[in-house]
């Protein structure tokens, strides 16, 4: 997304997703949802013979009212040419829109948007040293290729895309592109810290002397998983395993919550908040836990945190941030996109209780004021969808 510069200010991007609106939407209607345990098995560095095969979502198609939602997200942040425009951000383009948008295509089944979308990514964004994309793209700059540093959020989002969509429309080089994609991710952007793997944000200016700056929005669970079954490399469960580890032990506040960024000192792999940014569930940390829902870890305790929260505000209103050295609320109403992470979050935490609560209605195109709104409640959708769809975390298994 467009937020990582040169060199990283954690506040900046805090500041970046504050500023992308001001809207006050509709309240959630979901009603008191049980606490949750979380167990799950040691999230240690494994051994590359052990590998835990871990729930992935099956892939789903969207229905004809899905499709009419994703028309209307194309028509109104898409171009011709197939460039993603963040319109409460400038305008500027970056690999994560581009990497949703290809995500959301190929759940419409709508090729051609797909390709469309794909072939501006690579004129426009591709490095050339590596298979992965410059972060951001700006029309208004003399030079519109701003910052050739990669975003983790939106390689692992363009890959997992490619590899759906290699499978739905039999494209074996788009498989081969997801696969060097994969390779190039794991060679730039992952960081050994106490014996754990970590994503960083970017290939550079996350990697400190003595500590990592990390974003925990950035470990989509369904794209790491999906990269490790057909990559068949073990470092990505090992980064599966930790980022479970990760989101589990940055939570901060007396509500638990994930900040936007933590650091993690690599000497005892100690996760701390940001040194040198605000302690904040906003604007990136809202997709903690869309992606946790999506992956079909219900029982999550960042997970379970934003459900009692949300379930805390007694429907009446969602706000847009939550300070969490102090406990401060933004003083104004998450936006439709925000809403619509909150009820897929809620449903989520009901069906791992056996509540049987149904996902209350995702907001539709029409209450979205920018681009990242627009994403996000088409992205709950598409992970409601697909976390109901397969049962969750078989047993481990051995593998020669």
């Amino acid at each position: 997304m467009c937020h990582i510069p040169t060199v990283p200010q954690p506040s900046t991007s805090s500041t970046k997703r504050r500023n992308l609106l001001r809207g006050a939407l509709g309240s959630i209607a979901i009603g008191l949802l049980p606490s949750m345990s979380f167990a799950l098995s040691s999230h240690s560095a494994i051994a590359p013979t052990l590998r835990r095969i871990k729930f992935a979502p099956n892939r789903a198609t969207a229905s004809a009212t899905d499709r009419a939602q994703w028309a209307a997200f194309r028509d109104r942040f898409i171009t011709n040419e197939g460039r993603v425009i963040d319109t409460a951000n400038g305008g500027v383009s970056h690999s994560e829109g581009q990497g949703y948008s290809m995500l959301l295509a190929e759940w419409a089944n709508d090729r051609s948007s797909f390709e469309r979308v794909f072939d501006w990514t690579r004129s426009h964004l591709s490095r050339p040293s590596d298979s992965l994309h410059g972060w951001c793209w700006d029309p208004h700059a003399p030079l519109k290729m701003r910052d050739m540093n990669t975003a983790t959020d939106g390689e692992l989002a363009i890959a997992w895309a490619l590899l759906r969509a290699a499978e739905r429309w039999n494209v074996p080089e788009w498989r081969a592109r997801a696969l060097m994609m994969s390779r190039d991710i794991l060679a730039t952007s992952v960081q050994e810290a106490n014996g754990r793997l970590f994503l960083l944000p970017g290939a550079f200016g996350f990697n400190k002397p003595d500590r990592l700056n990390l974003n925990p929005s950035y470990y989509n669970f369904p794209a790491i998983r999906a990269l490790a079954n057909a990559s068949d490399d073990p470092r990505w469960i090992n980064i599966d395993d930790n980022g479970l580890w990760l989101l589990e032990e940055a939570r901060f506040g007396k509500r638990g919550l994930s900040p936007d960024w933590v650091d993690v000192m690599k000497e005892t792999a100690e996760v701390l908040p940001p040194s040198n940014g605000k302690l904040v569930f906003s604007w990136d940390a809202i997709r903690v836990p869309l992606f946790l829902a999506w992956a079909g870890e219900n029982a999550a305790p960042a997970l379970n945190a934003a459900a009692a929260f949300w379930t805390s505000k007694d429907g009446r209103w969602i706000p847009a941030w939550v300070n969490l050295r102090n406990g401060s609320l933004a003083p104004y109403e998450g936006h439709a996109g925000i809403v619509a992470v909150a009820r897929l979050t809620l449903a989520s935490v009901a069906l791992q209780s056996g509540a049987g609560v149904a996902v209350a209605d995702i907001p539709s195109q029409a209450e979205v004021p920018d681009y990242y709104a627009g994403a996000l409640a088409l992205l709950s959708r598409l992970a409601w969808q697909e976390s109901r769809a397969t049962p969750h975390h078989p047993k481990p298994q051995m593998m020669s």
